[in-house]
């Protein structure tokens, strides 16, 4: 499941800017643009609360990753933060493939893999020097640096297109954007839901002023299995729909790139703009050891599970192995294709989405591909 707001992402951004200049005010940005100061003392209850948790989860998974690797080879390897965009799921099988079978450790790394305590840590996080890099989706990447000209860049798309699907019960014979027309849509209160349904509603023909949005929080499943809404939008391909269907239920569903929207990668590494320039090389090793995990989960994606489900997070986040499985099926071919290889991004990809995403009013600022990534060697 994916949700996730713009203005939080820019909130959490504009606090991590505060911290780094030394001063107690940000800004929050909406997708039309608009902006309000924050409240100085709540930003520093934030950030205190932001801190403490990064100490936690980060400490306890040093202490994992140490007793793995052994005390004596972890003091000559440079400590390398990766914060995820949610728990441990099939998405994130070539990390911990790639720490298991100590690629990251022959690059001289020891990855300490942190789950994030709020939705934007992956990308706040290293924005504000306090990660080295951040799983996170390339339309925040795009709207964090146009709206608020933060310093970091893509460097490396882990999946090659949208994950993200129109999912409904089957007897609500909803099958292409035409067919929402009269319906109610449940979606997480995200201006990217917004525009990405009324883009695909336009695209095929239908009325958008005809479409109820209702706004159902992080209850995207519960909302349509028990019918306060028609068909939700933030569903995941390789994940609600394999849960669902193994709960027993019959769905429809489609993506939203095959209506007027452009290609764009569900997922992508992020860093700033400081390790860019200043410690490159780790991250060119960083994502060679990536590179090394990703195709030992194309060869073996059973036995790469494994090691996944034995990394599991089974408090927030338990696994079902089936649910797993069925993910691993869809995402490999969509994490590589013969057109683009395993982390490859495209100028064209980026330039269609910051075109995209002004039409549609989520920025109001132009940034080119150079603004918002950038192709090491590795």
């Amino acid at each position: 499941m994916k949700i996730r707001k713009f203005t939080a992402v820019i909130t959490a951004l504009s606090l991590s800017a505060a911290l780094l200049m030394g001063c107690g005010q940000g800004s929050e940005s909406t997708g039309d643009g608009s902006a309000a100061s924050e409240n100085t003392s709540s930003s520093s209850e934030t950030a205190a609360a932001n801190d403490t948790a990064l100490e936690n989860s980060t400490t306890e998974n040093k202490a994992e990753n140490e007793a793995e690797a052994g005390s004596g080879d972890s003091e000559e390897l440079k400590e390398l933060t990766v914060v995820l965009d949610w728990y441990p799921n099939a998405l994130h099988t070539f990390i911990y493939t790639a720490i298991e079978r100590g690629y990251y450790e022959e690059e001289g790394l020891k990855v300490n893999v942190q789950f994030p305590s709020n939705s934007t840590d992956a990308i706040s996080l290293v924005a504000a020097g306090r990660a080295d890099i951040g799983l996170y989706y390339q339309h925040d990447v795009i709207q964090a640096v146009a709206e608020q000209g933060v310093g970091i860049k893509s460097i490396g798309a882990v999946v090659q297109s949208p994950l993200n699907v129109i999912l409904s019960l089957k007897d609500k014979n909803i099958t292409r954007p035409a067919d929402m027309e009269g319906k109610t849509i449940g979606y997480g209160g995200t201006a990217l839901s917004e525009a990405l349904v009324k883009t695909m509603v336009e695209a095929d023909g239908a009325d958008f002023s005809n479409i109820e949005l209702i706004d159902v929080g992080f209850d995207l499943m519960s909302s349509m299995t028990t019918g306060n809404v028609d068909a939700t939008i933030g569903c995941l391909i390789n994940h609600e729909v394999p849960q669902m269907e193994e709960e027993g239920f019959e769905v429809n569903y489609f993506l939203v790139n095959e209506y007027g929207i452009p290609n764009y990668y569900e997922a992508v590494f992020l860093a700033n703009d400081e390790t860019i320039e200043n410690d490159s090389e780790t991250l060119a090793g960083f994502l060679r050891a990536s590179k090394k995990g990703f195709d030992d989960f194309k060869a073996d994606p059973e036995g790469c599970l494994d090691i996944l489900l034995n990394n599991q997070n089974e408090e927030n986040f338990p696994l079902s192995e089936t649910v797993e499985t069925k993910s691993c099926e869809t995402l490999l071919p969509l994490m590589e294709t013969e057109d683009a290889e395993f982390l490859s991004q495209s100028d064209e990809c980026w330039q269609e989405n910051i075109d995209w995403m002004l039409e549609s009013g989520l920025i109001t600022n132009e940034v080119t591909p150079d603004d918002v990534r950038v192709n090491l060697e590795y």
